[in-house]
């Protein structure tokens, strides 16, 4: 990766990270739109309302996992390589380019970033080290899998890994610097019942869940299909079979029809006022949405739920916790940098050059400049 390559990314990573936020929206499976699905092209769903929420996740925490994982390359690039500093990494036209020069380069794209956060990670662990904190593998699942629910599903857990680049391996080496941090500030918070019931009396509506329905389809272009199909339903025919033999949804046919469970507002509306008044496992009449022609099978029913302030209570009392910790930490970690001593070779190279340049400005040419005057 070349410089301003490396750099454009982890910009891109960096900023993905400060933009991002966590949610604690409860979660709702929904089937991802497909081709000629009752479900509305680009998932928002037909009928003009808006889908039900979908956990997005602290990808925060995964996109600064991708920024270490990149610059880290830097630090081991170059006892990796071997040899003196004039040894060649390539060879261009017979004109070398050694490892120095990679070296240099990489350095200038993310050296003082990585060595930065390297520092940071030492501080923390000195902390931990003199505060008697000791991490377990338990510790390190609790965190990774904390993580997860905030995503809804592995699918979409293991999908923002790939986004950024990031192995679960790495991922949980981050974790241990997390659980570090959390055990070293935890003992300085305090989260009252006030405080919880607070919370949850201004995100009751939040926690509930509707009415919700699981159901199959076959889709056809036309009715007269659509009639041959459902009676060989009645016929006695394997609906599951025949959705994979007949229905024109490639997103849903091979699993039988199947969309998993969907609440109201999602769905096409006529789709959806035929698949609510099912009973469990009956079979719909030809239905006409906007996609073509549905035989539809109810298999399943999920009731609302209200959950109360006791079923609540530790679910929010950790969200306040972590929102306490998230605004703590780097305040902390400042405190302990300040009182630290740290030599940071790159940053006393960095002021050198920067005076050198200020003496004399003729240093700062370009020998390009220098050849063109």
């Amino acid at each position: 990766m070349d410089n301003q390559e490396s750099q454009r990314k982890e910009e891109e990573l960096k900023n993905a990270a400060e933009q991002e936020t966590n949610t604690h929206e409860d979660n709702q499976h929904t089937t991802e739109p497909t081709t000629a699905s009752p479900y509305a092209a680009g998932g928002a769903p037909l009928g003009g309302s808006n889908p039900p929420p979908r956990k997005s996740g602290n990808t925060a925490w995964i996109a600064l996992s991708a920024v270490l994982a990149i610059l880290l390359v830097i630090v081991a690039i170059k006892p990796v390589f071997g040899g003196g500093s004039n040894a060649a990494v390539a060879t261009v036209n017979k004109v070398d380019i050694t490892k120095e020069d990679l070296y240099e380069e990489m350095l200038k794209s993310g050296g003082k970033t990585t060595l930065d956060n390297l520092i940071t990670q030492q501080l923390i662990t000195q902390e931990a080290k003199a505060s008697n904190v000791t991490i377990t593998e338990a510790d390190i699942d609790e965190e990774i899998n904390t993580l997860k629910a905030s995503f809804g599903t592995d699918e979409q857990f293991n999908a923002a890994l790939a986004q950024y680049g990031v192995t679960l391996e790495s991922l949980r080496k981050d974790a241990e610097t997390q659980v570090k941090i959390r055990k070293l500030l935890e003992p300085s918070i305090t989260i009252t019942d006030d405080q919880i019931k607070e919370a949850y009396e201004q995100n009751k509506a939040s926690y509930g869940t509707g009415e919700e329905i699981k159901a199959s389809h076959i889709l056809v272009a036309t009715q007269e299909e659509a009639d041959a199909i459902l009676k060989e339903l009645k016929d006695g025919g394997d609906f599951a079979t025949l959705a994979k033999e007949k229905s024109t949804d490639t997103g849903t046919k091979d699993n039988g029809g199947d969309l998993g469970f969907f609440g109201k507002g999602v769905m096409d509306p006529a789709f959806e006022e035929a698949a609510f008044a099912l009973e469990v496992d009956q079979i719909s009449d030809v239905v006409k949405s906007s996609f073509g022609f549905h035989i539809i099978k109810k298999t399943g029913f999920k009731a609302a739920t209200s959950p109360t302030f006791e079923e609540k209570k530790e679910d929010i009392r950790k969200q306040l916790l972590n929102q306490q910790i998230q605004e703590k930490s780097a305040t902390w970690i400042q405190e302990i940098r300040d009182k630290a001593t740290i030599t940071n070779t790159l940053e006393e190279k960095k002021d050198e050059t920067e005076t050198d340049a200020s003496a004399n400005p003729d240093a700062a040419v370009s020998p390009e400049a220098s050849a063109a005057q």
